[in-house]
Order: C-alpha cells, then sequence, then structure tokens
C-alpha cells in the first residue's frame, strides 16, 4: 500500500512540476550590475531579463548631421536622469538616419548617471506591466526601448504600449520612460478607405473618423515627437567623413573616398548615416589593406 501510495506521489510531484513549467511565472529581476543595458526575452511562458554582455559603444559625438534632434533627445534624457520631469520620446522618419544609434548614445552618455535601457520587443509589449513592476523600486532610471515600432490592426501590444504612456494606475512609474523608434509617425497602417472618414463642418473644418483618432492618438501619447530625415549629398559626405576619420584614415584616403562613397550610396538607393557608417568600414579594410 505504501508502495503504491509513494508511486502515485512521485507521479504527482512530476505532474505538478511538468505544469509549473509551462505555466507563466512571475519576472525574476536580472542581476542589475551585470551591464547597462538588458533584453527581455520570452522562453516558453516565462519572460526574462538578459543583460547585454557588449553594449555598442557609440557615442553622441558620433552622430553627425542630427544636431536639432540630438539636442532635443539629450535635453529630455538628462532631465530624467536629473529626476525632473521628462516625456515619453516617438523618434520617426527615414531608416537608417541614427535614431536607434541616438538612443544608445544617450545611454552611454548617461549610464554612470543611473541610466539603464531594457530592450523590448514589439511582440511582447503585453508584458510592459511585469517590467515595470520590476524596475519600479529600482534607483536607477530605465529607458524602455521599442525599436522599428509599428502594429496592424488588432496587435495586442498596442493596448498594453497605450495603458503605459497614459501613466494608468496600474502601470505608472516615475524611473520609467518609453523611447520608440518608427518609420510610421502614426504607428499603425493608413489605408485609402479612411480619407472617407472625414467629415466637413459648415464653419469649412475637416474632423478625421474614429479609426484616423484612434491612430493618431497612440502617437500623441508620446510627449516628445523627433523627425529624422534623408541626408543630402553633403550631410551625407560629411558623415562618410566623420566615420573614415573615426578609423583612423588621413585625407588622402577620405578625398579619394568620395566618388566610391557617393556610387555606394547610389547602389543601396539611400543616402543615410548607416549607409555612411558602412562605407566607411568597407573602404577602411580596403585602404587598410591595399592603401587605395
Amino acid at each position: 500500500m505504501n508502495e503504491h501510495f509513494e508511486r502515485v506521489l512521485m507521479r504527482v510531484e512530476a505532474l505538478v512540476a511538468r505544469l509549473e513549467s509551462i505555466l507563466p511565472q512571475p519576472l525574476g529581476a536580472p542581476d542589475w550590475n551585470a551591464s547597462v543595458a538588458f533584453r527581455y526575452r520570452k522562453r516558453g511562458a516565462h519572460g526574462v531579463l538578459e543583460p547585454v554582455r557588449h553594449v555598442a559603444p557609440i557615442r553622441l559625438d558620433d552622430l553627425r548631421e542630427i544636431d536639432d534632434q540630438k539636442a532635443k533627445v539629450q535635453r529630455n534624457t538628462e532631465r530624467f536622469v536629473q529626476g525632473l520631469p521628462a516625456n515619453n520620446v516617438l523618434l520617426t522618419g527615414a531608416r537608417g538616419t541614427g535614431k536607434s544609434s541616438l538612443i544608445k548614445a544617450c545611454l552611454n552618455a548617461y549610464a554612470a548617471q543611473g541610466l539603464r535601457l531594457i530592450e523590448v520587443d514589439k511582440a511582447d509589449l503585453t508584458d510592459l506591466p511585469d517590467i515595470v513592476d520590476v524596475v519600479a523600486p529600482r534607483p536607477e532610471r530605465f529607458i524602455v526601448f521599442c525599436d522599428d515600432l509599428s502594429f496592424e490592426e488588432g496587435e495586442s501590444g498596442y493596448k498594453a504600449l497605450k495603458s503605459i504612456l497614459d501613466g494608468s494606475v496600474a502601470a505608472a512609474s516615475p524611473n520609467v520612460l518609453i523611447y520608440a523608434t518608427s518609420n510610421r509617425r502614426h504607428l499603425l497602417p493608413e489605408y485609402m478607405r479612411e480619407n472617407l472618414s472625414y467629415t466637413h463642418t459648415d464653419d469649412g473644418e475637416v474632423h478625421p473618423g474614429e479609426a484616423v483618432e484612434e491612430k493618431i492618438s497612440l502617437s500623441e501619447r508620446f510627449g516628445l515627437w523627433v523627425s529624422f530625415y534623408p541626408f543630402s549629398q553633403d550631410e551625407y559626405l560629411s558623415v562618410v567623413r566623420q566615420w573614415l576619420t573615426h578609423y583612423g584614415l588621413g585625407e588622402s584616403a577620405i578625398e579619394a573616398a568620395r566618388p566610391h562613397a557617393l556610387v555606394w550610396a547610389l547602389e543601396r538607393g539611400s543616402r543615410s548615416g548607416r549607409v555612411a557608417y558602412q562605407f566607411a568600414r568597407d573602404w577602411a579594410a580596403r585602404w587598410s589593406q591595399e592603401g587605395a
């Protein structure tokens, strides 16, 4: 009888262990001393904050031709670190112009003053309240970073983000801000049929329909909008020069690079900071190998 009972008990314990591995568990705190940046990752039903072992060493001085945008984001971040009122930030515009790099550079600039970054994928935004609960008691200031953010209609993360940005009772925490980048200013796709929802009043004003209002409302919950624009040829070449200087190339190598840099951008159909950086890496390596 005892042996039968023990076998049943072992099977029950094994079943409970399997259930525990499947059911969601409370989000645990990571080793906060392991890094200044963390990634939120899902492991089955469990969320984990993983330290980023190698944080990109980009500096604010490395970013050129976006001085106005840099000043706005840096000023907001500095206020946040100092415990002053600061806004959630939405960085929108052309790809490769430095939106994500600017956020990473701010992290490096203010990490010594207690700034930390947590990167969250769009698919995991439903877990934002759990992340806020974990970091709320901490003395550090946390930027929750959502890169390349956009939503299709009906995605669950939309409402979770909206709740955090609203500062709802359950989500509010003074040591957390959302910094997001997107190629869409209104974060949701726009359809031609939505233009039919606009109405005209007798006084000549135009009012958007509910679907359009809903899309605009999420963006408006970010207190600071920062727009990025495609580079002109001169701005692109200026960034190329800056990165080639960063890699230690002299004036002759930089001048020789000019026509090649223009061809490089033409082949990629874009003049941006990212394209300039990629070209500079290629040219610096080529010059080192060949001297030409």
